[in-house]
């Protein structure tokens, strides 16, 4: 299993880049190959899928990307090749958004899915994606792992997290966080 790979690309198609690492060109089918640019450097996140019929790789630009494909083909009926082009036409946060509200319409927008595959990914992610406005701060990490052992749902949480200090310290946030979730 492949992490990352840091090399140069070297040919950019409509769904696919060829990175250069050690003289070895490397296929990565990306959602948006255009967005890189020839002979540049680049650390790329991988996905290797294997079937027996195939083996391929997915690249992504950040962690958050690969992080939401991997949520988002766990999803049944929802595979590679459905997930890709969802990361390409639109951003994480307006997808992990669209989930958070069960915003159908905006997910029956992408290629190939449709209303039941939409449904599925709604029952099968909401509520279990994080927000990026959280994941900078590692003391908001503590306390929204915290809160969550303790039973709240993200829905809440994230409600919540947004009207504590951050400068707090953690036990001060945590208790904070309780008051309001009390009210």
């Amino acid at each position: 299993m492949y992490a990352y790979i840091k090399g140069f690309i070297k040919e950019i198609e409509s769904n696919y880049i060829v990175v250069d690492n050690n003289g070895i060109g490397y296929l990565i089918y990306t959602a948006s190959p255009y967005s890189f640019d020839i002979d540049k450097e680049y650390t790329i996140y991988l996905y290797q899928y294997v079937r027996e019929d195939e083996i391929s790789l997915y690249g992504f630009k950040t962690l958050e990307e690969k992080e939401l494909f991997l949520r988002l083909i766990g999803v049944k009926g929802l595979g590679c090749k459905m997930a890709l082009p969802m990361l390409a036409t639109g951003s994480p946060a307006g997808i992990i958004d669209a989930i958070e509200r069960e915003n159908i319409l905006y997910l029956k927008k992408f290629p190939k899915i449709g209303d039941k595959v939409a449904r599925q990914i709604i029952l099968d992610l909401k509520g279990k994606l994080a927000t990026s406005s959280n994941e900078s701060n590692p003391k908001s990490d503590e306390l929204l792992e915290a809160l969550r052992s303790l039973g709240y749902k993200n829905s809440d949480i994230n409600k919540v997290v947004k009207q504590i200090d951050p400068s707090l310290e953690l036990e001060k946030q945590i208790k904070e966080a309780l008051k309001l979730l009390l009210k």
